[in-house]
């Protein structure tokens, strides 16, 4: 079975980020940058299914120079090789255009599965997995908790996946591959790059794509205006009437103000 999976970096989840002069994007130059959470679960549900079923575990990552650190990353957990679509401005790329760079990448292997994170930390729109696999051509499923391969893994084969709904409801579904699936954070207990892991990491392949070659459109269909930190606030507001009056008025605004209840 061979499952691609793909990655991205984004900054650390406790660096200090700063607007940039244009506030289109965040100062990048003194910050840390890391292997995108939901990201991670995904490459350690291919890593079991290979660990299961046999097969090659590639993954793809769009991005500068820097994202080769990541990309090291997760072949040291246990990936077979690697794609790098070499783009400096995939800042100003929206999800269609990053979803078109990494459709164009992919098509070529034929791969089984296509793994992909939720969604990013960085931006959060959970919708690049998606529109892969509308790119790809292939049935697609979100909010996957974990994947059972039934027959004989390869093209012919069926996968179940768990998918999380709300309010502590799950679905299994049936599906046909190859297939694209978007994997929710929390499925899977996620492993540490061994020191031995580290060491193979660097023989191993890691195929560099320009991303002008490609023959992807850039041109955005949504364009980001500007961006802002959230403004700190404080404010107090006193409920009037007796205990019960209060509460029943703390209880009205929790339903439709904040919308909690």
């Amino acid at each position: 079975m061979k499952i691609i999976v793909a990655i991205k970096q984004v900054p650390d989840r406790d660096a200090q980020v700063r607007i940039d002069a244009a506030a289109k994007w965040i100062e990048e130059s003194d910050i840390q940058f890391a292997l995108n959470e939901s990201d991670a679960y995904a490459l350690e549900e291919a890593l079991q299914l290979k660990e299961k079923h046999g097969g090659e575990v590639i993954v793809v990552s769009a991005g500068p120079e820097r994202v080769g650190q990541t990309i090291r990353e997760a072949l040291a957990k246990g990936a077979d090789r690697a794609i790098h679509v070499a783009c400096d401005d995939l800042g100003t790329r929206d999800a269609l255009g990053v979803a078109r760079l990494l459709a164009a990448a992919v098509k070529p292997e034929n791969p089984d599965l296509v793994l992909t994170g939720l969604q990013s930390e960085d931006l959060g729109l959970g919708q690049t997995g998606v529109i892969l696999a509308e790119l790809l051509g292939l049935p697609h499923a979100t909010l996957i908790l974990h994947i059972d391969v039934e027959g004989d893994a390869g093209s012919s084969a069926h996968i179940k996946v768990k998918r999380e709904l709300e309010e502590g409801w799950f679905q299994e579904i049936e599906m046909p591959t190859p297939a694209v699936l978007t994997i929710q954070s929390g499925g899977n207990k996620l492993r540490y790059a061994t020191l031995m892991g580290i060491k193979r990491a660097k023989l191993k392949e890691v195929r560099t794509l320009a991303a002008s070659e490609l023959g992807t459109d850039a041109a955005p269909v949504v364009i980001l205006e500007r961006l802002a930190l959230p403004q700190k606030q404080k404010s107090t507001q006193i409920l009037p009437g007796n205990a019960k009056e209060a509460a029943a008025a703390l209880v009205e605004k929790l339903k439709f103000e904040v919308r909690v209840l």
